[in-house]
């Protein structure tokens, strides 16, 4: 199994058509061998993150929710404030809920770098 590298520039791509496309390279589905119980995944490294676009009224309207885990603790920040605060952290968040949902996630995720 080998590992190819993939560098991506983000600037003026829409943030979930982006993810996609990163996901897919991540999981390595873009090759014959592909095996939906293993992990045989690319390399990506992404640049120019602060350069993406949202389309609609994302930044006002999109909401993240976590809950505490107590009654009543349901957190909530909107796109804006982490965009501001980490847009790394927007597109891997985004890349992340589009991989499987097993004990591959993580060590797909491992091999997504921002420069």
């Amino acid at each position: 199994m080998t590992r190819n590298t993939h560098t991506i520039d983000l600037t003026g791509q829409s943030v979930g058509r982006a993810a996609t496309a990163v996901a897919l390279l991540l999981r390595g589905k873009n090759k014959a061998t592909f095996n939906p119980a293993s992990d045989e995944g690319d390399i990506v490294i992404i640049k120019n993150v602060q350069a993406l676009k949202f389309t609609g009224r994302k930044m006002e309207q999109k909401v993240y929710h976590k809950h505490t885990g107590y009654v009543g603790h349901l957190r909530t920040t909107k796109l804006k404030d982490v965009w501001q605060k980490n847009p790394t952290k927007v597109f891997s968040r985004a890349v992340y809920y589009m991989l499987p949902k097993n004990k591959l996630r993580t060590a797909m995720m491992k091999r997504l770098k921002f420069v």
